[in-house]
């Protein structure tokens, strides 16, 4: 029997675990493989009144999964009060994260989902990274500069080259090895993930209008044409630097299969427009499938049956296909 995907339950405060269950009600309309919820079980309970079977082996999901909602609980995460975050819901969302990371990397899980988790309550309970992408490159033996994000909807996949800085730091990190790095992993990622043997890459310019030729900034010129050069010679298809205003429309997002941003809100903003509800993030470069609903714990709307479980439902979906195409003989990731 096929491995099941894990996916960790995040925050229990949150929305991930009324997402989880509501994408587990969607099971059959939208055909999804079979998956483990890994956390609280009472999390569950506070926001679903729905059937749960509770689960300590994963060769069990497969049986149970079609009429009750595995879960394979850790260690309570004390009072949960849906919207009321604390310290004890932060330890058992990195408990629950640290055990699926495990699973997918012994191979008793095909691939990981996680649940959405707040930052500042991780950081109060002494975690040091800066996300769980970090976390989880650690755990798999990989350097956080290799753990390439993507952001990804049924019509658009981007690669922010920067992530969390401040706007004005960017024009600095934006480095040829930098564009070289996350282009090479992305380039390589999307044949493993995906299945396209050959993949088009784009890249935004940093400036308006792409620097119209140095008039309106050298970046384009002077760090990212050099950078694209290289890439060509190295045989990946790329192309740009591109107007950011003028390639997101449909037409433009035909000519490409993933476009490179060099900032984070350049990157995001097309995606969370066109595709809010069903928006992936995707970590490339990782010896395991993770992928992830682009939103964050949503605690205003907690427990209020209010949480739409689009992305996590889109999350599972990318985990199962991303799994399935890394079966192939296709380069690794």
């Amino acid at each position: 029997m096929t491995a099941p995907i894990v996916v960790s339950m995040g925050d229990p405060a949150g929305i991930g675990p009324e997402t989880i269950a509501k994408a587990w009600d969607a099971r059959v309309a939208r055909a999804l493989p079979p998956f483990v919820a890994i956390g609280d079980r009472r999390a569950i309970a506070r926001v679903w009144d729905g059937p749960v079977a509770a689960v300590s082996d994963l060769s069990a999901v497969g049986d149970v999964f079609p009429d009750a909602l595995p879960v394979l609980t850790v260690e309570d995460a004390g009072e949960i009060v849906p919207g009321a975050p604390d310290a004890d819901g932060a330890r058992c969302a990195v408990r629950a994260l640290e055990m699926a990371t495990g699973l997918v990397r012994s191979g008793a899980a095909r691939a990981l989902v996680t649940g959405p988790v707040s930052k500042a309550q991780l950081y109060q309970t002494g975690f040091t990274y800066p996300g769980q992408t970090e976390f989880v490159a650690e755990r798999c033996g990989i350097a956080r500069a290799n753990a390439v994000m993507m952001l990804a909807g049924p019509g658009l996949r981007v690669v922010p080259m920067t992530t969390h800085v401040p706007l004005a730091d960017v024009p600095a990190l934006l480095t040829v090895e930098l564009i070289l790095a996350k282009a090479r992993v992305t380039a390589r990622a999307m044949m493993r993930n995906f299945g396209i043997e050959r993949p088009r890459l784009a890249f935004a310019g940093l400036n308006p209008h792409a620097g119209e030729d140095g008039a309106l900034g050298r970046e384009e010129i002077e760090v990212m044409r050099p950078a694209i050069a290289q890439l060509h010679a190295e045989g990946i298809d790329v192309r740009g630097p591109l107007a950011a205003d003028t390639m997101f429309h449909a037409r433009a997002r035909a000519e490409y299969d993933v476009a490179l941003c060099p900032y984070h809100d350049q990157a995001l903003v097309p995606l969370k427009t066109l595709f809010f509800d069903d928006g992936v993030n995707i970590t490339l470069g990782l010896p395991i499938v993770r992928t992830s609903p682009d939103h964050g714990t949503a605690f205003g709307i907690a427990g209020k049956g209010l949480a739409h479980p689009g992305a996590t439902i889109a999350a599972i979906l990318m985990a199962d296909q991303a799994a399935t195409h890394r079966t192939r003989c296709l380069p690794a990731a």
